[in-house]
């Protein structure tokens, strides 16, 4: 789907899903002059704010799926967890979907995800199919080792570590898999965006620091703090897996560090990802305007690091449910480097993603530093009530 020339207007491209992710493909899209229709079941959802229309409707709903398609040209989405069903057979009848929804069906369910990556030969954390809790079956396991659902987890949920037999009387509800359990000695992460011909651009590999009550992603830092050998190994894993995959789009791929210095991939979002909002401010292309112009055909922009940058997120505070009140945004605001996002939503909850903020500095370890001087000040809780 090249176009060297483009109409006015120009292309129509349809997200599904109109979080925060679709929130910032969306400006990315209309900064670049491009219609952008959203399909979410929450009216008024942050993508809506941007977009030129909003499709109120279920990700799993087929005839709102299809009438996102109707109206656009192009489609892609901000969320893996979608009815793959409707979007294979708009793509059989020609309808242009990236990534595509046979990949997309591969990435929804983990255990097949990493039984893919090592079919190709990409170093993954070895995991066992394992279809039903018995003695017998226990007795097999060496622990500890980390349990995964296959499908539906995210942010921190869907995955804890049973370290005996008797954790498994906790076990997750949900179809799972095992997964060995890994000593890594960092969580690190790298976008990697790859265009309709096959064309690669990487970005630079992160470090990646999760919240210990939470498991959710709390401070992403770019440039990783490892060695250049490491760097390029990380990379070419994330290269590999995204080839491996024939993914088209935008990729973020999470892996872990072993002490050893191996890098093995934990998983991958065919999607932005959290790990890639410090683009934004970071680097020459931001991963989400890198997505846009792989839908549209587009060249694939430069990925450079212009300075180094921490990411950190800004969670609902515990105890708070309802309409947002920030606390320590003046403060925030008065470091230099500083840039904050709020993602729109209209109501806070304990450990909701409700905007994030990146500090840019020279100096890695200065960055981290006016991090860690606001993370405890700057707040997201409510104007009434508390949960």
């Amino acid at each position: 789907m090249q176009r060297d020339i483009f109409p006015y207007p120009m292309l129509k491209i349809g997200i599904i899903g109109g979080g925060q992710l679709g929130k910032m493909m969306s400006q990315i899209a209309k900064q670049m002059g491009f219609y952008v229709a959203v399909l979410d079941p929450t009216p008024n959802c942050p993508a809506a704010h941007v977009a030129d229309v909003q499709i109120v409707g279920g990700l799993y709903e087929a005839d709102k799926i299809q009438a996102l398609a109707a109206c656009c040209d192009v489609l892609t989405f901000e969320v893996e967890h979608i009815d793959t069903a409707t979007l294979k057979s708009l793509a059989a009848e020609g309808k242009h979907i990236f990534p595509s929804p046979e990949l997309l069906e591969i990435i929804q369910d983990k255990l097949l995800q990493k039984q893919a990556l090592e079919q190709h030969g990409v170093p993954v954390a070895p995991c066992l199919p394992f279809d039903e809790i018995t003695a017998a079956n226990i007795a097999k396991l060496s622990f500890p080792v980390v349990q995964k659902a296959r499908k539906g987890g995210y942010d921190g949920k869907g995955v804890q570590i049973l370290r005996s037999a008797a954790d498994f009387e906790n076990a997750l509800p949900q179809p799972f898999y095992l997964e060995e359990f890994i000593p890594f000695e960092k969580e690190l992460a790298v976008m990697v965006a790859r265009d309709q011909h096959g064309k690669i651009a990487c970005y630079p590999v992160v470090e990646m620091l999760f919240d210990d009550k939470t498991n959710i992603c709390d401070i992403v830092a770019a440039p990783a703090n490892i060695s250049p050998e490491l760097t390029e190994q990380a990379k070419q894993v994330a290269i590999h897996a995204i080839e491996a995959l024939n993914g088209v789009g935008i990729f973020g791929v999470e892996m872990f560090l072993t002490p050893d210095g191996k890098v093995l991939v934990n998983e991958i979002a065919p999607r932005p990802h959290n790990s890639g909002h410090y683009t934004i401010e970071a680097c020459i292309t931001c991963q989400y305007e890198q997505l846009i112009r792989v839908v549209a055909g587009l060249p694939l922009g430069a990925t450079t690091l212009l300075m180094p940058a921490v990411m950190l997120n800004l969670l609902g505070e515990a105890g708070y449910s309802g309409e947002p009140l920030i606390e320590g945004l003046h403060e925030a605001l008065a470091i230099e480097g500083l840039a904050f996002h709020l993602y729109g939503k209209p109501s806070t909850q304990p450990f909701r993603k409700m905007g994030h903020i990146t500090i840019v500095d020279k100096d890695l370890s200065q960055a981290m530093e006016k991090m860690h001087r606001i993370k405890n000040r700057l707040k997201i809780k409510a104007k009434e009530g508390t949960a």
